[in-house]
């Protein structure tokens, strides 16, 4: 397994988000405790709002395969995402 980090640029629509946040949480809920999402929070930058999910998983397209049925991606929710291959060399997750 590799890891992925997963960026989300959120929609403008305030209401939607949250009105489909307490989903969007609980799935990546259940995906923390199966293993493959190691941690998932919002990120800011000016007047941009998304989030950062580190994610566990064969390849880039299996990393964001986890993520087809995440409320907000299902809902239009996620306006742009990307995903790259983190090596993680120094820290509690390092495997090298």
């Amino acid at each position: 397994m590799q890891t992925f980090a997963i960026t989300y640029v959120y929609s403008p629509n305030v209401a939607a988000l949250d009105e489909h946040r307490p989903s969007h949480r609980a799935y990546l809920t259940a995906l923390a405790a199966a293993g493959s999402v190691m941690a998932s929070g919002p990120v800011r930058q000016e007047d941009m709002s998304g989030a950062l999910i580190i994610v566990r998983a064969a390849d880039a397209g299996a990393a964001l395969g986890l993520l087809e049925q995440d409320p907000f991606w299902q809902a239009g929710l996620v306006v742009d995402r990307a995903v790259v291959e983190w090596n993680i060399v120094v820290g509690p997750w390092a495997t090298a």
